[in-house]
């Protein structure tokens, strides 16, 4: 969905609609759901802001000028950097050691994931220039996103708070670095809107893929060490594949022995206790 729409409007545009619409998605169900905000030490609500402002704001911009750099495939495979930089992070500051089991299952899941995004990268030669602030955004981009998680586990460490606050708190943050990286020029773009398929579209994209999913993630960095909940997160290029096809496209060999390793990864994370 955001593929299609993507191509009426700037990135930077749908990155900040689609935070506004979950953000108001998020108050509501805080609201219709009672959830009240628990007495919480202003450290750690400056804590979670700072987690959204870096991996919301600053990794997923990061994320989309990477796309118009490397392409998609090669933004894709630069994205499972991010759960050994979050092991590293979280053993540094969080001292979450992990078992020899988790590290195997990270890892079986992140080969997984990078040998089926691998596949094809017949993509255009790139100018080496290209390249190289590629590669050093998206490092930037991951590190920020090892960072917000990270913070995010410290927050849930020190106070029992529903991830749906952390949710809207962390989009919060990450929505004034988009407002900041907006342009004067994209504004136009808005008028768009009007037409009611693009904007059912970025309505829906952005229930699944911004309120469900930065909800969901704040639940498993609540309830799990934040590098294992970072590896599982990764594993969302997995499933586009039967989503393919179901669209009739043939899916190789070397798809499904990626899938197959990475679902031994995630066997043996979700096993653990």
């Amino acid at each position: 969905m955001w593929q299609r729409v993507g191509q009426q409007i700037p990135a930077v545009v749908l990155n900040l609609l689609k935070g506004a619409i979950a953000l108001v998605m998020l108050f509501a169900t805080i609201i219709i759901l009672g959830k009240s905000l628990p007495a919480v030490n202003p450290n750690i609500l400056i804590m979670l802001l700072i987690s959204g402002a870096l991996g919301i704001g600053i990794g997923d911009t990061a994320f989309f000028i990477v796309l118009k750099y490397l392409g998609a495939r090669r933004a894709l495979l630069l994205e499972t950097l991010s759960p050994p930089l979050t092991a590293l992070f979280g053993l540094i500051f969080l001292q979450e050691k992990l078992s020899l089991i988790a590290c195997t299952g990270i890892l079986l899941t992140i080969c997984g994931v990078a040998w089926v995004i691998a596949e094809r990268t017949a993509e255009t030669t790139l100018p080496s220039k290209h390249l190289w602030q590629g590669l050093g955004i998206s490092l930037l981009g991951q590190t920020a996103h090892a960072a917000g998680a990270v913070l995010s586990r410290a927050a849930f460490a020190q106070i029992d708070i529903d991830p749906l606050w952390t949710a809207a708190l962390r989009l919060s943050g990450g929505m004034a670095v988009m407002l900041y990286f907006l342009n004067p020029t994209n504004l136009g773009t808005f008028q768009q809107l009007k037409a009611p398929k693009i904007l059912g579209a970025i309505i829906l994209a952005a229930f699944l893929g911004t309120y469900l999913g930065i909800f969901l993630q704040q639940t498993s960095l609540k309830y799990a060490p934040a590098a294992i909940a970072q590896a599982l997160s990764s594993t969302s290029p997995l499933f586009i594949l039967p989503l393919a096809v179901l669209a009739g496209e043939k899916v190789s060999l070397r798809a499904v022995v990626g899938v197959v390793c990475a679902i031994g990864g995630i066997a043996l994370l979700l096993g653990l206790r």
